[in-house]
């Protein structure tokens, strides 16, 4: 049985208990070495190998191997394993030779939209600016169309040290579309040592260094600031319609 688990931000009181309960039925829990630092905390006497970045693929095979020879396996995931995680690919790995069960998390854009305020109370797209298994001129079309359609727009994997400018070029993308001064926001690791937030405009956001623990939002021709806050009109209060022209 291998169990894919998402961590959500990574306290433990922001854990399921779906997901703790998952874990704790777990010989063997597997991840990347940053989560595995998570869940030492919580589960210190369990067997808890990490691996590095780009290991995804081998760290699936042994998940599998594991399980087959009879143990629980635990696989986790920062955020939502469905959700720029490990779930598809523990599937595929897995090809229904042992039960997979995936248990969710909270993802990277709810907590910090959470943290920023209120920012996907409409229409919303998440889209990852790594190019690591994504070319990247079809990342340009994605954010193309999301910013023609006027999205909300969550944007994971904003920069790293590899790609430097790919917050700058996404930005210019939704800059032919949004004035620079629709209002955005940043958060970097949420509900971790280091905590940060800002609220600011997408002009501002372009030339912002942020790294890959970082999540950015860019609004909507109808998202504001309310007492430091983002916010996305749903269209309940004040006539506000549900679309904008």
């Amino acid at each position: 049985m291998i169990y894919v688990v998402g961590l959500g931000p990574g306290r433990k009181e922001e854990m399921t208990g779906h997901a703790l309960a998952a874990l704790e039925r777990c010989d063997t829990i597997l991840g990347y070495r940053a989560y595995i630092d998570l869940v030492r905390r919580i589960f210190p006497g369990k067997d808890l190998r990490a691996s590095p970045m780009k290991a995804e693929v081998e760290r699936c095979r042994e998940a599998l191997e594991l399980a087959l020879s009879g143990r629980t396996v635990g696989l986790v995931s920062s955020g939502d394993p469905g959700v720029y995680g490990m779930a598809g690919l523990m599937l595929e790995v897995a090809a229904g030779r042992t039960d997979v069960e995936v248990v969710p998390g909270i993802t990277a854009a709810n907590s910090a939209a959470a943290l920023l305020g209120a920012p996907l109370m409409h229409d919303f797209a998440v889209i990852s600016l790594s190019d690591l298994l994504t070319p990247w001129n079809l990342i340009e079309r994605r954010l193309d169309a999301v910013a023609a359609a006027d999205f909300v727009v969550c944007l994971y994997n904003p920069a790293s040290r590899g790609r430097p400018a790919h917050l700058q070029w996404a930005c210019d993308i939704l800059l032919r579309y949004k004035a620079p001064e629709t209002v955005a926001g940043w958060a970097r690791s949420v509900g971790r040592e280091g905590e940060r937030r800002c609220v600011t405009t997408l002009g501002k956001l372009r030339d912002a260094e942020l790294d890959m623990f970082c999540t950015a939002v860019v609004g909507n021709i109808g998202t504001t600031v309310l007492e430091g806050r983002m916010v996305t009109p749903r269209g309940y209060r004040f006539g506000v319609r549900e679309e904008w022209e």
